[in-house]
């Protein structure tokens, strides 16, 4: 009886054991679908010279000839196991675990944008970006060195899959502006550093998109990929080799004509999106209210920018590739993240914690708990 009057008074424990199933869920159901194009990526590797996407494959390629099935879920669950824990990490940090920031807990790590959604896409690259951009909020921000190493592993992070130059080397930009140059101020030695930085991460993208495309014949690229395969005999498999192989050879313009060419039934989804946006309100009060409180009004129209410039980004990989759902959610996990950034700012005080009494916002927090994830293309 105690026990389940405490569970009542504080629903927000509740709602993080309901989370924690959910998760469970969305992957178990996640290893009965055939990771068709995340396999295809352990597969491609630097054969043919350089090549785009193929940084995680050709580092497979050192330890085995021969890739199983089960490593896509094998790799993509350790990788969301080290992602989950850093932010855990990292929310401790910023904010800690007392009972007033439980809201914002449940709200960041339980919404289907976040952790489940990277379920739902493992063996995808995006959640790459989400442990780079989380290690940089947690690492010292005191030298130059950590402007170089943001450039560093945006270079990494574009050679595992370009679209991050879009999807997360915004957000580590913003990250290394707030935590680096708005509290060590500019000076010709960094302004240098960071210029080069940001000229180095540019030009390793454009190289990608001009020479990271095959050369060689469809028909020698698949049967290279096919002599990968642990178990060649699986028709599936083999099939879908041939029916993804065009992402290696897809030129930018034909991409771009096949999101436009989906564009119709895509925005279908638009309203959904903005219904899950919207379920998100406290915590975007939240937000908006540690922008108004800092103690600088210049830097609060640098974190405006920002916000503007990652949104921007987002918007570029709208008009150019269709998978809708994924680039919703990790936007709003980018927002998440730039939060921490600007938590380490100066402020006139603290803003006052998301309520975690009021009737609203625990309306919010179990819409959020129960909805599984968001998806990859269109909403669910």
């Amino acid at each position: 009886m105690n026990l389940n009057l405490r569970v009542w008074e504080n629903p927000w424990r509740l709602m993080l054991a309901v989370n924690a199933a959910v998760m469970i869920g969305v992957f178990w159901h996640k290893l009965t679908l055939s990771p068709y194009v995340p396999y295809l990526h352990l597969l491609v590797d630097y054969h043919f010279g350089f090549t785009k996407r193929a940084l995680i494959g050709a580092i497979v390629s050192l330890f085995t000839d021969k890739v199983p099935v089960w490593l896509v879920f094998a790799l993509g669950s350790a990788v969301w196991l080290v992602t989950a824990a850093l932010f855990v990490r990292l929310f401790r940090q910023t904010f800690g675990f007392n009972r007033e920031q439980m809201p914002l807990f449940v709200l960041m790590a339980g919404s289907p944008f976040f952790l489940k959604n990277f379920l739902h896409t493992l063996g995808h690259f995006d959640i790459y970006g989400c442990a780079v951009a989380i290690c940089l909020l947690l690492a010292p921000a005191g030298s130059v060195a950590f402007v170089l190493c943001a450039a560093l592993a945006s270079m990494v992070l574009i050679l595992i899959h370009h679209i991050h130059f879009l999807m997360y080397v915004p957000t580590i930009a913003v990250i290394v502006v707030l935590r680096y140059y708005l509290l060590q101020g500019v000076t010709l030695r960094n302004a240098i550093a960071g210029t080069a930085a940001a000229f180095a991460v540019g030009l390793l993208f454009l190289v990608t998109q001009i020479n990271g495309t095959l050369v060689v014949p469809a028909s020698e690229f698949v049967a290279h990929v096919q002599s990968r395969m642990a178990d060649p005999l699986q028709e599936s498999l083999v099939r879908h080799t041939h029916a993804f192989s065009y992402i290696w050879y897809q030129p930018l313009s034909q991409e771009i004509r096949d999101t436009w060419d989906r564009m119709p039934s895509n925005l279908l989804g638009v309203p959904v999106f903005a219904l899950l946006i919207w379920l998100h309100a406290p915590l975007w009060r939240y937000f908006d209210n540690s922008i108004q409180l800092l103690a600088s009004d210049r830097h609060r129209r640098i974190i405006i920018a920002s916000l503007i410039l990652v949104t921007a980004a987002y918007l570029v990989m709208f008009a150019m590739i269709f998978d809708y759902s994924r680039w919703i959610s990790n936007w709003a996990v980018c927002l998440f993240l730039i939060l921490h950034a600007v938590k380490t700012l100066p402020a006139f005080k603290d803003a006052p914690p998301i309520s975690a009494d009021d009737r609203k916002n625990v309306a919010f927090g179990w819409f959020v708990t129960l909805i599984p994830r968001v998806g990859i293309v269109r909403p669910f």
